[in-house]
């Protein structure tokens, strides 16, 4: 498969993720319900517009490469205390954890995936241009 396909395959995929899994933190109170949770939309929008239409430029692969990492920092932060660990899951008997921390770990892989990705293809530019 071609390295830009599975770049944008990985980088849709982390946002799909992502947005699952802050969409559940939000249902569950770990978020607040708040306006301030909509700043996330226009993230998520220069994200995807990064991913689809400048996937192939060099400004696409920094913006796919920046998502990964703020995709990675998720799993880092709950990782970390702020929820898996830290006890502060709402409800975490029920049935639906399991899809709360699903979406962590794919979110997590895919991130990861796609941020090696976006690293391997701004190296690949780089040294196009220096030949």
């Amino acid at each position: 498969m071609k390295h830009s396909v599975m770049l944008t395959i990985a980088s849709l995929l982390s946002i799909l993720f992502f947005t699952f899994h802050l969409a559940d933190d939000i249902g569950r109170g770990m978020e607040p319900g708040k306006l301030t949770n909509l700043t996330a939309v226009p993230i998520f929008v220069f994200w995807l517009y990064g991913t689809l239409v400048l996937g192939e430029r060099r400004s696409g692969l920094i913006i796919m490469l920046l998502g990964s990492i703020l995709g990675l920092g998720v799993l880092v932060l709950h990782m970390r205390g702020a929820g898996l660990v830290g006890g502060r899951i709402a409800n975490a008997n029920s049935g639906r954890i399991f899809f709360w921390v699903w979406t962590l770990i794919a979110l997590g892989v895919t991130a990861t995936f796609s941020g090696i990705l976006s690293a391997h293809g701004l190296w690949g530019l780089r040294r196009r241009q220096s030949r």
